[in-house]
């Protein structure tokens, strides 16, 4: 068993032909194993969320058997032996339990896609003591591409013999052309290879009180149109769902913004493009549906007194009309109607050059207190007796509120305004506990005589789906007797407060 001792990078090419000799000064007898070739191939999401987490999965091939080796900043190491795939993978590929369950918690229903790649040598050079004996070996793996990575030396002690390690470390540094290493591995190579692009859902845009209200908006809008094209090459591959998911949160957004604030820009721009991202939402929303109700089955199926064997024609049932319905939107998402809207969309967005609607903390004060204005009024007239879609619309103006929050937010004082955020948040989770209730309650219905008509599936199965069906109207139940503490909670004066002086922030 070894540890790591150091890691160092060799940034003259002489340092590479004076490390054997600054070893063998230090150390009885070094032998040299033979050079290998190295492949490695690093993974992460498309958000990065392993990077986030501070932890690495590669692939190796060429230096021992071919495996994953999980890596984090707090010293923990997994390895696994196993084949790596060319393309994305999702958790529940990796070949090993212990790695899949250390990353399913992190990477949830995103796939893991291969981020960066390197090819090189590798020679291991063992260092003995005087008995023959060796203590610690010192790693070091010459990068061919990408070009310009500085070779990388990793010593590493055998149990009970830090020291000599330590003093192997000591050794290669007095060599010239020997630092430490600074970052990892694959932060060299992805320096190598230029700058990567990063990617965020968050609309985290710069402005500044007194700029015009319309290039404001149009800065948040750009920049929801570069999410909304980030995505799209995912969902046309159909790499996993968060691609459809962000590019619709994308669509909903700048459809909320061209509602509440569109006015500030060129007279008819909402109108004509508010109808064409209407169209945009409306081709998305059944595949999206249907991910949401397969990425949801285990844990709908997870409380049935029915097996879940039972069910099974129901799952396949969804995964069938899921497929036909990727099918339908990738056909919308290549057609020459879906190019134009994003294209001229660009193009308007982009000569929205002329000072419009005041300043930007005007709009900003103006459209958020109107919107919690109506939350409040529309939340204060719901009782016992009110029909179910006044709390569907109530979560419609929560959720322009949040948006509005999230347009504006370089505007406000950040504590006021994770807080109220905070508190919308917690409104929000009720009301769409409620509405998932209910339309997956219906929905399970609506599969359920259609797998009848088509005898897809036995009676045990829709006998199940009934089940289902009561399970949902019992979430949707529970959502509604919760709502009333919810919504007082977010109406009570501390909250009208923090609302007062967020809009007052940028003024």
């Amino acid at each position: 068993m070894s540890d790591r001792a150091g890691e160092l990078l060799l940034t003259e090419p002489a340092a590479l032909d004076a490390l054997p000799a600054a070893l063998q000064a230090a150390f009885a007898a070094v032998a040299s194993e033979p050079d290998r070739s190295v492949r490695r191939v690093w993974f992460d999401t498309f958000d990065r969320r392993l990077s986030r987490g501070a932890i690495q999965l590669e692939h190796r091939t060429g230096a021992g058997p071919a495996g994953y080796r999980l890596r984090s900043d707090t010293g923990e190491r997994l390895n696994a032996p196993g084949r790596a795939s060319a393309g994305p993978r999702l958790v529940d590929a990796l070949p090993t339990a212990e790695i899949r369950d250390r990353l399913r918690p992190v990477v949830e229903m995103r796939a893991l896609l291969p981020i960066a790649t390197s090819t090189g040598v590798r020679r291991v050079l063992r260092l003995c003591n005087p008995d023959g004996k060796t203590v610690a070996t010192v790693e070091v793996e010459e990068t061919a591409t990408p070009p310009a990575v500085p070779p990388r030396v990793t010593v590493a002690a055998l149990r009970g013999y830090a020291d000599e390690a330590e003093l192997a470390v000591r050794a290669l540094l007095a060599t010239p052309g020997a630092t430490p290493a600074v970052g990892t591995a694959l932060d060299a190579v992805l320096a190598a290879g230029g700058p990567q692009p990063a990617y965020s859902s968050k609309v985290d845009v710069a402005q500044e009180p007194a700029m015009p209200a319309s290039a404001a908006l149009a800065r948040v809008l750009l920049r929801l149109l570069d999410t909304l094209e980030a995505n799209v090459d995912g969902v046309l591959a159909d790499v996993d769902t968060e691609f459809l998911h962000d590019l619709r949160v994308s669509v909903r957004r700048t459809r909320s913004a061209l509602k509440l604030a569109g006015g500030v820009l060129s007279p008819g721009l909402a109108d004509r493009f508010g109808a064409e991202f209407r169209w945009l939402g409306d081709v998305t929303t059944p595949t999206r549906d249907l991910d949401v109700y397969l990425l949801g089955y285990d844990d709908m199926v997870a409380g049935l007194t029915a097996p879940v064997a039972e069910l099974e024609p129901f799952r396949a049932f969804l995964s069938r009309r899921r497929a036909a319905e990727q099918r339908r939107l990738v056909r919308r998402l290549r057609s020459e109607r879906f190019a134009t809207l994003t294209g001229r969309w660009r193009a308007a967005l982009s000569a929205e050059t002329e000072p419009g609607g005041g300043t930007a903390a005007e709009l900003a004060a103006t459209v958020t207190s109107k919107a919690f204005r109506r939350v409040i009024r529309d939340g204060s007239a719901i009782v016992a007796e009110s029909p179910a879609e006044e709390l569907h619309d109530l979560r419609k103006r929560c959720k322009e509120l949040r948006y509005l929050l999230e347009f504006f937010a370089a505007l406000h004082e950040p504590a006021a305004h994770r807080r109220l955020v905070g508190e919308l948040k917690t409104l929000q989770d009720c009301l769409g506990d409620f509405q998932d209730g209910e339309v997956q309650r219906d929905a399970v219905r609506r599969f359920a005589a259609e797998l009848l008509v088509e005898h897809a599936a036995p009676a045990v199965t829709l006998l199940g789906m009934g089940e289902l069906a009561a399970g949902q109207h019992h979430r949707q139940q529970t959502a509604r007797a919760e709502f009333v503490r919810r919504f007082a909670r977010f109406a009570r004066p501390t909250n009208h407060r923090l609302v007062a002086e967020l809009v007052g922030a940028g003024g």
